[in-house]
């Protein structure tokens, strides 16, 4: 039975195009991160900068990576995303990264 539902799955994801699979972990990641930097529900147990910036970098690793393949329509709002929680980062940080040197950063240049 389970070999029969990880075959069902398989073939399910077969069936899914790769800018559909790419925005969802996107956005996913987008998702988790804007919780890690305080923007959501109960910053003061969710926060946890630590999370925030390695969620924030693969975050900016992909949509960079993936920009050209997916096209503008689909990278523009995951780019827009993803500058918020980069600034939302800074300023939740008590202690300044220096400009370029913050999460994801190394992918997308300087966040201001």
């Amino acid at each position: 039975m389970a070999g029969e539902a990880a075959a069902a799955e398989a073939r399910d994801i077969a069936e899914v195009p790769a800018v559909e699979l790419i925005n969802t972990v996107a956005v996913h990641l987008l998702s988790a991160a804007a919780v890690k930097v305080g923007l959501a529900d109960d910053p003061q147990e969710q926060t946890d900068l630590d999370e925030a910036r390695k969620l924030i970098t693969a975050l900016a690793g992909l949509v960079t990576a993936a920009a050209t393949e997916i096209g503008d329509h689909h990278a523009r709002p995951l780019r827009d995303g993803l500058r918020s929680v980069q600034l939302a980062f800074r300023e939740a940080s008590t202690i300044q990264d220096a400009p370029g040197k913050g999460p994801g950063e190394k992918y997308t240049g300087p966040v201001n």
